[in-house]
């Protein structure tokens, strides 16, 4: 059978001597026509220290991919840095950077009709956008985490990007000074790498790990270590190899596959975006999927591992302690895996972690044994109430106080709350709602990190709630909830909340109220004229047109027809 099953359509026949023509420009000679096409989607980018490293990974690719007999084609693909446009207008092309980076991928991949795709990314969109584009063409691929950021150090403790943003609100609230501030910014991010703590980067990468759409270990190795380079020269060997066999995605993204990735999630205390990424990843499958089943997920699932960054410790300390094939592992023996899912490997799950230790070992408390997690549930909460009918994402982990009704403080954009923090407008007691941030209101659903972090800096973070139509950074804890749909642009009660009212947050009744009659609802209900939208063209107006609830994940392409 041929190798090239599609790209045979470019490079078979007399009618394809033009197409043939162009690729030798490229390097190809006459007996690599007979050979496998295979794209590796390259995100690097000098835009953020997630990126930068990925031009050698790239580069490591193409060699392993000539040696095991395919075809190697670079092409570049975008991204956003979360980071650095965090609290800015910019910020709102974030989520929407998932969305393009699948159309480009998919573009790129049958527009030149590869037989297989290897794609590498950073920063927090570049998992999702790969791996929707990779579901929705079903050719053989396998993701390439680019790797961690070492963590950097200051005064006896580790930082991470999330340390410079409670430093800002520590400063507001003059407990610390400009030179410590200037001191955790210099030292925050030591070099390249996605943000170390569990946020949605090193989420996102270790659920693609347990997805088996990438390769044991992986997820959780730094950017700047040689076995990152190593283990892309082995992806690039098994994908030719899952080339050869025919293994597709649609073999290994299944329902089992994304319960073991969402398993692992709870286990590590990751990113609240994994909720909102995995329902686009599982519609594009075809997988059935939806808000309920996580909470039946995180009811059975302890968060076994202390990472930031309600925790202590950061991504590397994950892999030195055994990484994601022992979260797994630990999983998997206490019936809460599937062991017969298939990964791009050829082997299953339980093949892949045959040899991997059940328990975490005592020298180190990264992973906590069984019968002593952090948490004994998942810490990805739904809550559901008037305020959110569709749903709303929580992550109850590291709170001291899980229930809250405060008086309602009322913003209708993420930078009005900011300025309202700093200046110490806010007070004990008080619930923050954001709105008009949601995926048409923004458009784009930009993450909070800017004012949960000021509230903790401020040491509001066990006495202030807040509830968005946005979304949160990986990095945000505290009584915070986000992705409140049906979100205040199209009409949600989120809309309706006025100055001084009271809302309950409660995450163990896993409740989102506002606290006044159906009759007064209905009142305001009626008032409510919609806003006009903030874009009307470019991305953002295309975006705001097309994006759906996130309740059903904020994919463009839902409702199309």
């Amino acid at each position: 059978m041929s190798e090239n099953l599609r790209s045979q359509v470019v490079t078979q026949g007399v009618q394809r001597s033009p197409n043939r023509a162009m690729l030798r420009a490229v390097g190809f000679q006459d007996e690599d026509f007979t050979k496998p096409i295979v794209g590796v989607a390259n995100g690097y980018s000098t835009i953020t220290p997630c990126n930068m490293g990925i031009n050698q990974l790239a580069l490591r690719a193409e060699v392993s991919i000539k040696n095991a007999g395919g075809m190697p084609q670079l092409f570049g693909t975008i991204t956003v840095s979360d980071g650095i446009s965090m609290g800015t207008e910019g910020m709102k092309y974030s989520l929407v950077s998932r969305e393009v980076i699948a159309d480009s991928i998919e573009t790129a991949c049958t527009g030149q009709s590869m037989d297989g795709v290897l794609a590498i990314g950073g920063c927090d969109k570049n998992m999702p956008g790969a791996m929707i584009a990779i579901a929705r063409m079903n050719i053989p691929a396998i993701f390439v985490y680019g790797g961690t950021i070492k963590p950097g150090h200051h005064n006896g403790r580790d930082l991470t990007v999330v340390s410079s943003f409670e430093a800002v609100g520590q400063y507001s609230a003059g407990k610390i000074d400009e030179k410590e501030l200037l001191e955790v910014e210099g030292k925050a991010c030591p070099g390249a790498g996605s943000c170390g703590g569990m946020y949605t980067a090193n989420t996102m990468s270790s659920a693609f790990e347990a997805m088996g759409m990438s390769l044991p270990y992986s997820s959780t190795m730094a950017a700047e270590d040689a076995e990152k380079a190593d283990s892309t020269e082995k992806s690039a060997f098994f994908l030719v190899e899952a080339i050869r066999k025919q293994i597709l995605p649609s073999q290994i993204i299944t329902r089992k596959s994304i319960e073991n990735a969402l398993s692992v999630v709870m286990a590590v205390g990751g990113s609240t975006n994994a909720v909102l990424h995995f329902l686009a990843i599982a519609h594009t499958a075809g997988v059935e999927l939806n808000l309920d089943d996580f909470e039946i997920i995180r009811a059975r699932v302890p968060v076994l591992c202390d990472l930031k960054p309600s925790g202590r410790y950061v991504a590397t300390d994950l892999h030195k302690a055994g990484g994601i094939p022992l979260v797994m592992k630990m999983l998997l023996v206490h019936d809460l895996l599937h062991g017969d899912a298939l990964t791009i490997t050829g082997q299953t799950i339980a093949e892949v972690l045959a040899d991997v230790p059940s328990e975490p070992s005592p020298d180190q408390d990264v992973i906590r044994p069984w019968d002593n997690p952090m948490y004994s549930q998942g810490h990805l909460a739904i809550l559901r109430g008037n305020l959110a009918t569709e749903g709303s994402v929580a992550k109850i982990s590291g709170i001291k106080v899980p229930k809250i009704t405060g008086t309602a403080r009322v913003f209708e954009s993420e930078e009005s709350c900011l300025d309202a923090i700093l200046a110490h407008k806010i007070n004990a007691g008080d619930v923050l709602v954001i709105r008009y941030e949601g995926p048409k209101g923004g458009p784009g659903m930009r993450e909070m990190l800017a004012p949960t972090s000021a509230i903790i800096g401020a040491g509001l973070a066990d006495s202030v709630g807040l509830i968005t139509d946005g979304r949160f950074s990986g990095g945000t804890y505290g009584m915070v909830v986000g992705h409140v749909a049906p979100e205040a642009a199209v009409g949600g009660a989120i809309a309706l909340v006025e100055e001084g009212d009271t809302i309950t947050i409660d995450a163990h009744a896993r409740l989102l109220q506002l606290n006044v009659s159906d009759e007064e609802l209905a009142a305001r209900r009626a008032n409510w004229q919609p806003r006009p939208p903030r874009y009307t063209k470019g991305v953002l107006g295309k975006y705001a047109k097309l994006v759906s609830s996130s309740s059903l994940g904020a994919l463009t392409d839902l409702d199309l027809f």
